[in-house]
């Protein structure tokens, strides 16, 4: 069997990217997120470049779908080779009118979500003694900015699980990596919401999502005597 990817949110940009990137050096492709249906462009595209994809519908916030999940790839296609933990949860909100239910629900899917298919890929990795997991992080990952409490506060929390998995699992060859990109990605959201933003693109302001998923792939291939755990991808015209 070949060996797999799971992409943790794989979505129009970064995620789908990333499915497509490790697709293209010969590993399976696993892309989920909760609508699995939105996955069948992603799936065929792959399919139709030549690569292996398995397209999963699941919730990463629920700890039994995401056993059953890693469970699934396991017996079915292949080990797990890499994780890309990429759920987004942007959603801002000023501090007076924040909600439990809203904060709570974005740290789950940065936060929560992250530990459980991070911990379930770690299980099935250091059985092995290889692996790489990547969290993808952002700006919110080292500062909060003026309505950003829930994200930035969800962000900081992967962030430091991260650091935790990456000393606690480094000794046992696997490879925790943490990415934060800083800066607007190529999305149909900042084409609609943001176009002085994004007719920035044609002077490469703006992050390529493949770009980004170069980036991961590289991290995967890196030796262990010289692993990345803290990677930071901006556009070069980004102030910081």
């Amino acid at each position: 069997m070949s060996g797999a990817a799971v992409i943790i949110g794989a979505g129009d940009a970064t995620g789908g990217a990333a499915a497509e990137a490790f697709a293209g050096i010969g590993l399976v492709a696993v892309p989920v997120r909760r609508n699995g249906d939105q996955l069948a462009p992603l799936r065929d595209r792959i399919l139709a470049s030549g690569g292996q994809c398995v397209a999963i519908g699941g919730d990463a916030r629920d700890e039994a779908q995401m056993v059953a999940l890693f469970d699934r790839v396991e017996a079915e296609i292949g080990p797990v080779e890499v994780l890309v933990f990429n759920i987004g949860a942007n959603s801002p909100m000023g501090i007076l009118d924040e909600t439990v239910r809203r904060y709570t629900k974005i740290w789950e899917m940065c936060a929560l979500a992250g530990f459980i298919t991070g911990r379930e890929a770690a299980r099935r990795m250091v059985k092995r003694g290889r692996g790489t997991i990547i969290f993808t992080g952002a700006t919110a990952s080292l500062r909060g900015s003026a309505g950003f409490a829930g994200f930035s506060g969800g962000k900081f929390a992967l962030r430091s699980l991260a650091q935790a998995m990456a000393r606690e699992l480094g000794p046992k060859g696997i490879h925790v990596a943490h990415s934060i990109i800083d800066g607007a990605i190529d999305t149909a959201f900042i084409r609609s919401n943001f176009p002085d933003r994004y007719a920035m693109k044609n002077d490469d302001g703006i992050l390529d999502p493949h770009a980004i998923a170069a980036e991961y792939v590289r991290l995967h291939q890196q030796p262990r005597s010289a692993w990345t755990h803290e990677l930071d991808l901006r556009p070069w015209i980004e102030k910081w």
